[in-house]
Formats: structure tokens, sequence, C-alpha cells
């Protein structure tokens, strides 16, 4: 059980179900939405689009991951977020630099943990590139490190989205992104001031299914933070699977994107509502009923402190 600051066991509740399980709607993407789409290469149409995705499944989601860039603000701004849904807002820029055998990661451009702290955001998300062997590993961990630091000064809870990459040859093996993916979360997550963990799934989307429990229960065991597990575009179907799986093996959600919403964004404005306030509305609603059903409530791993004179020592 980690003892964590009354600021993110605040953030991690308003972020969660009553239960303390967490169904993040993901809509934090850029570069990869400008990919699928060549529309979206004018900002302000691909802000129409996440802005309208947020309105349409926010309300069935705990909280929802958006960008600094093309909509958290705006959300906000025209009441597409629900005031009683949680906000996670990504630190970092699209993209990565350095040799593909040894990427870094970097914050955007005048944004920072103080001015996600500021703008009400319940939680920081920081995306870094990271494999263990990589020529850059301990880089990454020091950033880690220093974006965790940051978040411990303003008492805000901070979500690590770790992605794996091949360091040799064109992509991993299921046998090493298995790897990979679990000893990633056994360094990054003993990073003190890291609170939540959004994880791949450990295996290659082609993996035979009777290997899913167990690399997810490696997973697990390897976490010392509550995780979630992300949907990397596979088909819905799939990653209702993939997520049954990884929550009967500890994990306390999803952080679900391209898996619920992907095929609006090749639709028009009236066929991309229909699709969003039908087919969009029926996977989160089933994802969220799954998680209370089956995902580990994240007060199993994280607990806070309130003796009555508490606000004594309180960032003092």
């Amino acid at each position: 059980m980690n003892s964590i600051s009354i600021g993110k066991y605040r953030g991690l509740q308003q972020c969660a179900t009553l239960q303390g399980t967490f169904t993040f709607l993901a809509l934090d993407h850029r570069q990869n939405l400008r990919r699928l789409n060549p529309r979206f290469e004018e900002a302000a149409e691909l802000s129409r689009f996440k802005v309208e995705v947020t309105a349409e499944l926010a309300p069935y989601a705990t909280a929802v991951l958006l960008d600094p860039e093309y909509s958290a603000s705006q959300a906000i701004a025209n009441g597409a977020l629900p005031g009683n849904c949680g906000l996670v807002v990504a630190l970092e820029a699209t993209g990565y630099s350095g040799d593909p055998a040894a990427r870094r990661a970097r914050l955007l451009e005048s944004w920072s943990v103080e001015k996600v702290k500021r703008m009400g955001a319940q939680m920081a998300k920081l995306l870094v590139y990271y494999h263990p062997e990589s020529a850059t590993a301990n880089e990454t961990e020091e950033f880690v490190a220093q974006v965790a630091t940051e978040c411990q000064r303003y008492d805000l809870a901070l979500m690590l989205e770790p992605l794996s990459y091949p360091i040799q040859g064109q992509a991993l093996s299921p046998a090493e992104k298995h790897d990979v993916i679990v000893e990633t979360a056994r360094r990054l997550t003993a990073i003190p001031g890291v609170d939540l963990l959004k994880a791949e799934f450990p295996l290659t989307a082609d993996s035979p299914e009777s290997e899913w429990a167990a690399a997810c229960a490696d997973l697990n065991a390897a976490s010392r933070v509550p995780w979630i597990v992300l949907s990397a575009a596979v088909a819905f179907e799939t990653y209702l699977r993939q997520a049954a799986v990884a929550c009967q093996a500890g994990a306390s959600g999803v952080a679900v994107g391209r898996a619920v919403w992907q095929e609006a964004v090749h639709l028009d404005q009236q066929e991309r509502l229909h699709f969003l306030r039908t087919i969009g509305r029926e996977r989160l609603t089933r994802l969220n009923a799954l998680c209370q059903a089956l995902a580990r409530p994240f007060t199993a791993l994280q607990t806070t402190d309130a003796p009555l004179d508490w606000y004594q020592a309180y960032f003092p």
C-alpha cells in the first residue's frame, strides 16, 4: 500500500467511479490524428473534432485525457467537458526527438505542471518512449523523476504513459514486447511521484489469447502503482477482451481512445454525431460496466492520511 498526499489522492478520486475504478476517454492525440485525416492539418478542424467527441462521450467516462493545444481549455470553455468529469492534461510535445533506437520525449513548449494545476485539472499525463536497454533509458528515467518531483511540488497526481519501441529490427516480437513492458513497469513505477501507470497491453496484437492472462499477471506484479490498459487503436471487441483480462489480473481500469471513436475520424459532422451517440456511447458504456465489475480499485494500492493537525505540515 502506498501513502500519497491528500491532493494527489483527491485527484485520483475525482477521476474514478465511487468504487475507485477508472474509465478514461483518451483524446490527447495530435499527429496521429492528422495522419488519419488530412483535414485535421487545420488546427480549427482538429480542435472541433476533439471537442465534439468530448461533448458526446465524456458523460460516459470517469475522466477525459486531453491535450493543451487543441482541446483541454476549449472543452471547458464551451461546456463540452461536464463539471463532474475528471480532467487529465498531457504535458509532452507530440512525437520524439533523437535516434529511433534511442528516443527522447520532451515537454510541450510554454507548458508545465504548474499550468496543468492552475487550469483546474485533476491529473497530469506524461508520455515517454522507453526501452530498458536503450542508450537513453537512464536519461528518460531522470526526465520522469524531474516531472514527478514537479507534480509533488504542486500536489498533482501523475499518470505515466511509457511507450515501448525496438532498438534492433523493425518491431518487437511478442516475447520482447512482454519483457520490455513488464520491465518498464518495474523500473518507472519505482520512481517517487508516479501515481498511475497507463500501460500498453503486454503482448503484440497477434499473440494467442491463451497467453494474455499470464502476461497481464506479470505486468500487475511488476507495477508498484495502480495501472490501466490503453487501447492502441485495436478493434473494439479485441480491446474489450483485453480489458477484461487486464482487469481480472489487477488493472484498475482502462484508457480508451481510438478503439471507441476511430471510425468517426472519417465521417462528416452529422454522420459523426450519429456514430458517437450510438456506437460510441454503447462501447464506452460497456467498458465502464466491465471496469466497475472487474477492475481493482485504485484504493487497493493507494491510501492517504489526514491527522487532525495535517494542515500545519501541508506544504509549509
